[in-house]
């Protein structure tokens, strides 16, 4: 076995959790095999400690999607309106005075490229804001009448174009729960807790379930009703531990046909706030041979981050998974930053 020094990637850990803005934090680097292992911590954050999957959710839903188009339960090409009430949809993509609400397909939904906008973000009232002020539920009708009060951005399909929402993914999982009859945290263990073993994975669904502490600067806020109501889009608990045991089986084909990738792996570039993220079939890819590297860099990045600090990403030119959390709402890019920091650490060790 070839020992691997792992100072290199000791320090770019110790160098982001060395900021102010940083409370706690847990790293996991592991090969396909694991005969790579490397754990590092920061602060009250162990390797099996509840962290909130925030966006990493949508890999839960793109799984589910995948394996019912492999039962042939839907097509990518299915129209959404299949699915729902009209009157639901009525209104929800209206660009340049023509209505498109019917045409949207669940590809346009896994790719992002409906073009819908992000409530999580955008408007007076976005979600982002509420959230630092108060706890609040949000259901699904109520997300839709928000998305109808925004502009899209962008007609469906149009090429070369995607546009990160979470929308997207919450109407993917009233998807998921019509065609597999089961509700969505019920899915998610049918698919993908049970296989894989996930004994401390869920969804919460009431008060009861643990939702982890999050930090906003060094403010400490608890939202367990949003989290509990952000379902398909980005509100599972984890621990990094079994992050690692999923990201692998999602890439090496334990949960479903990996030959999908071929089809799932035409990227597209996020809108400028996402940053070097492109978006494929349900996960983000992270090309490290541009700027973001200063053209340093090798191949890409595929998996996805959350909003809190959470990430999960798999390195295939090396053979590296990353995962963990650096739980800090006040900074997106920060765990993008650090999983690129680590691949060009990675570049440099192999």
């Amino acid at each position: 076995m070839t020992i691997i020094k792992t100072e290199r990637f000791e320090r770019v850990f110790n160098k982001f959790t060395s900021s102010k803005k940083i409370n706690e934090g847990i790293l996991l680097i592991e090969n396909t095999s694991g005969e790579f292992s490397l754990m590092k911590r920061y602060g009250e954050k162990e390797l099996n400690s509840p962290l909130l999957m925030a966006s990493i959710t949508k890999l839960f839903t793109t799984t589910c999607i995948l394996i019912l188009l492999e039962q042939n339960k839907l097509s990518l090409e299915d129209k959404i309106v299949n699915y729902f009430d009209i009157n639901i949809l009525k209104g929800i993509h209206v660009y340049k005075g023509r209505e498109y609400s019917f045409e949207l397909t669940v590809s346009d939904l896994l790719f992002q490229t409906s073009g819908l906008p992000d409530v999580y973000l955008e408007g007076e009232n976005s979600l982002i804001n509420r959230i630092i002020q108060e706890d609040f539920h949000i259901n699904f009708c109520d997300t839709i009448s928000s998305v109808k009060k925004l502009k899209p951005h962008f007609k469906p399909r149009k090429k070369g174009k995607a546009y990160y929402a979470d929308i997207n993914f919450d109407i993917l999982g009233q998807i998921v729960e019509k065609e597999s009859g089961l509700t969505l945290s019920k899915a998610y263990e049918k698919y993908i807790f049970e296989p894989l073993r996930l004994v401390n994975t869920y969804l919460p669904e009431d008060r009861h379930n643990e939702i982890p502490k999050i930090y906003y600067m060094n403010q400490i806020i608890h939202r367990p009703k949003f989290v509990s109501s952000s379902g398909a889009s980005g509100g599972c608990i984890t621990t990094a531990q079994e992050l690692m045991i999923f990201i692998k089986a999602f890439f090496r084909g334990k949960l479903f046909n990996k030959s999908i990738f071929s089809s799932l792996s035409i990227y597209n570039k996020l809108q400028a706030s996402m940053g070097p993220i492109h978006y494929g079939g349900g996960y983000m890819q992270i090309p490290l041979n541009g700027l973001v590297s200063l053209f340093m860099g090798k191949g890409e990045l595929i998996g996805h981050s959350g909003s809190t600090g959470s990430f999960a990403f798999y390195y295939p030119v090396k053979d590296l998974f990353f995962v963990g959390d650096l739980n800090q709402m006040s900074d997106a890019s920060l765990p993008i930053r650090l999983s690129i920091q680590l691949a060009m650490a990675a570049n440099r060790i192999f």
